[in-house]
């Protein structure tokens, strides 16, 4: 079952259950937040989906967590010290979600044993392909943990 839901989280697998990849369900259910439009936020996060690409890397709904981050604590200049708070952050959430989901990778995730698909062909959403996968929790994860990023940003 999902866990721990907040309004980001219920927001973000609307999205996903209106066929949203996964990066973009999480970062556009911050678009307001983060300063951009729907539109924008939909067609920026786009192409990390499925593990960028359909390509089964690195998780789509932690790579929109990480475009929230980056809103919330990036660098805006090629000062290191700066690029280390981004950076530190970005594993301390990593090591956060493999915690709760044993890896980034969403190959991984969906135990496929090709390291790419043949395809960039999307699968269709079907309550089998939502049962098999992991990805309503991983969005919903993702989700809670870029409010609670948004909420401290928002102290300062």
């Amino acid at each position: 079952m999902l866990g721990r839901m907040n309004e980001a989280s219920t927001k973000a697998l609307d999205y996903f259950h209106q066929g949203f990849n996964c990066a973009q369900s999480v970062f556009a259910a911050f678009a307001d937040q983060v300063g951009m439009s729907e539109r924008d936020a939909l067609l920026f996060s786009s192409a990390f989906g499925a593990g960028l690409g359909r390509m089964r890397g690195t998780c789509g709904a932690f790579s929109g967590l990480c475009m929230v981050a980056g809103f919330c604590k990036g660098n805006l200049s090629g000062n290191p010290q700066e690029k280390e708070i981004i950076f530190s952050l970005t594993r301390e959430l990593a090591d956060s979600f493999k915690q709760e989901f044993g890896t980034l990778s969403c190959r991984e995730l969906l135990h496929l044993d090709e390291e790419m698909e043949s395809s960039a062909r999307p699968n269709e959403r079907t309550p089998d392909y939502y049962a098999a996968r992991p990805c309503e929790r991983c969005v919903a994860f993702c989700a809670q943990k870029a409010q609670d990023l948004i909420d401290e940003h928002l102290k300062y």
